[in-house]
């Protein structure tokens, strides 16, 4: 019996095939005769008796799909990838060359094909076709799913780029279904597009940068997703660089003799600035016993609180200091003046009065909590001899006040008695009363 197995890369194709197999098989064949007898032995024809069923798998797994047949007698099963054209095994042979492929039957009722290690290009149309007068066949869909995969040769790397240009980031992902692409900031903060609106998450491959400054600074993520998991993402980091900038919260600071006050600074910039010290005449602070120097890395880190704190002042510590910022891409400075003020004082409230031991731990322990020493100007000075510390404003007070709250001070927490001479002028007065009360008495019994 000949026998042939149709194959078409689309429909007309496969129709003149099977009419031209169809024509052949009816020219050539004839029914099969017992040996020796004029008798015909009708064969019955196989016929399928189940579908084929649609199989989704995701790339790099195994799948099989099942070609259940009847009555096969003699004729054979081959399976077809439609899409390529391509015969894949027929009977118990495989054609293709893939060796990711083979075939197996269950006492040839059943036919499998199995596919190893699904690749994204397997996907298609599966044909069981038995080789009959005319071809029966069937078919089963392959559809396989790609998790999703970030192209780093068509994606963004980390940036470096100066403040106010413009910046434009892209993330480019593959996978079956197509993957949806959407940006955050790793830090949660909200993305700016166009300085206009401000957003938590942005879709899309691409994500526009306008005039970027340094709020824009920081890592942000790119993340691709299409159902299949995992999800992945891919972290670019965007690096914003100006030049250093000060802000100076006090620039004339007054501490008195044998204190210790600390002056602030608070920078910004990027790449990190060069912080440092000098006195007014250029010279660089360096640290030691009397100087004590330190930069404090704030958030966002391209911010630097700067603070030197001076010990046991002297007369010559005081006049100007300048703190100073360098970066790569410019340098700035501002002063600060330190001049001399009278040691901090407390004036007594108008109804009630402090004991000297109270005075004295007020002192010791900085509770100075009117709104001289209590305003948001103030700055934290230790008192060198005692290792305390209070807060102050440093603002010189008058002498005069001094002076009127320690006299007022003094009459209110001290009693005096009466001196020698006021005793005196009482015990005149008293003998005088007495004198009179007696004349009285004599003139009132005459």
């Amino acid at each position: 019996m000949l026998y042939k197995f149709v194959l078409a890369s689309d429909v007309n194709k496969t129709r003149c095939k099977v009419l031209f197999v169809c024509l052949i098989v009816l020219f050539v064949s004839h029914p099969v005769s017992s040996t020796g007898g004029t008798s015909n032995v009708v064969v019955e024809e196989p016929e399928f008796t189940d579908v084929i069923e649609n199989i989704t798998v995701a790339a790099g797994r195994n799948v099989k799909f099942a070609c259940s047949v009847k009555n096969l007698g003699t004729y054979k099963v081959a399976w077809m990838h439609f899409e390529q054209s391509a015969i894949l095994t027929v009977h118990n042979h495989v054609i293709t060359r893939n060796p990711r492929i083979s075939v197996t039957h269950d006492k040839h009722r059943t036919w499998f094909l199995h596919i190893n290690n699904v690749q994204e290009e397997d996907k298609g149309r599966y044909m069981c076709q038995i080789n009959t007068v005319t071809a029966k066949t069937q078919f089963g869909y392959l559809h396989v799913v790609v998790p999703p995969n970030i192209d780093d040769s068509l994606s963004s790397s980390d940036v470096i780029v100066r403040e106010g240009a413009n910046e434009t980031l892209t993330c480019r992902a593959t996978g079956s279904p197509q993957p949806s692409v959407k940006w955050k900031r790793d830090d949660n903060s909200k993305i700016t597009i166009n300085k206009t609106l401000t957003v938590s998450e942005w879709e899309g491959e691409t994500l526009e940068l306008t005039r970027i400054s340094r709020l824009d600074m920081g890592a942000y993520l790119c993340i691709a997703s299409n159902g299949v998991p995992p999800t992945v993402s891919k972290r670019i980091k965007v690096s914003v660089d100006f030049p250093p900038m000060l802000w100076i919260p006090h620039q004339l600071v007054g501490a008195p003799m044998a204190y210790s006050v600390t002056l602030e600074c608070f920078t910004e910039a990027h790449p990190s600035s060069l912080n440092y010290w000098t006195r007014e005449d250029g010279h660089m602070i360096h640290e030691s016993r009397k100087y004590h120097a330190e930069n404090v890395v704030g958030s966002p880190a391209y911010k630097t609180h700067m603070r030197l704190t001076i010990n046991n002042i002297q007369q010559s510590d005081y006049g100007t200091y300048k703190c100073v910022a360098k970066n790569p891409r410019g340098e700035t400075d501002g002063t600060i003046r330190l001049y001399t003020s009278s040691p901090p004082t407390t004036s007594p409230k108008p109804t009630t009065t402090e004991t000297p031991s109270r005075m004295k731990d007020i002192w010791a322990n900085g509770d100075f909590n009117n709104s001289v020493y209590g305003n948001p100007s103030s700055l934290t000075v230790h008192l060198s001899d005692k290792g305390s510390k209070y807060q102050s404003n440093l603002n010189e007070i008058d002498k005069s006040e001094q002076k009127s709250g320690s006299e007022s001070d003094s009459k209110g927490a001290i009693y005096e008695w009466p001196s020698s001479d006021d005793s005196s002028l009482g015990n005149s007065k008293y003998r005088s009363s007495l004198w009179g009360l007696v004349i009285f008495l004599y003139l009132l019994l005459r």
